[in-house]
């Protein structure tokens, strides 16, 4: 599929219809541009997140939030 659409001036530009029917994209959803080396973008639909479950596994990752654990491994 090829697309074209235009970037205004504060850097914004509109999905075009077919694309956002490619990606089953809507108002609201996210999505996120990867762009290579060679400056190929790629773009793609992001799975929405779970806060709740997000926060609980930070939590039990704060155990291992020290200075001495960053001693052990600040040269791995």
């Amino acid at each position: 599929m090829l697309a074209i659409a235009k970037i205004t001036s504060k850097g914004q530009t509109t999905i075009p219809q077919a694309v956002r029917d490619a990606l089953g994209v809507h108002p609201g959803d996210a999505i996120v541009w990867e762009v290579n080396r060679d400056g190929v973008a790629r773009v793609r639909k992001v799975a929405p997140l779970d806060v709740e479950y997000l926060s609980a596994v930070e939590a039990g990752l704060s155990e291992w939030n020290c200075a001495e654990d960053e001693e052990a491994y600040r040269d791995l």
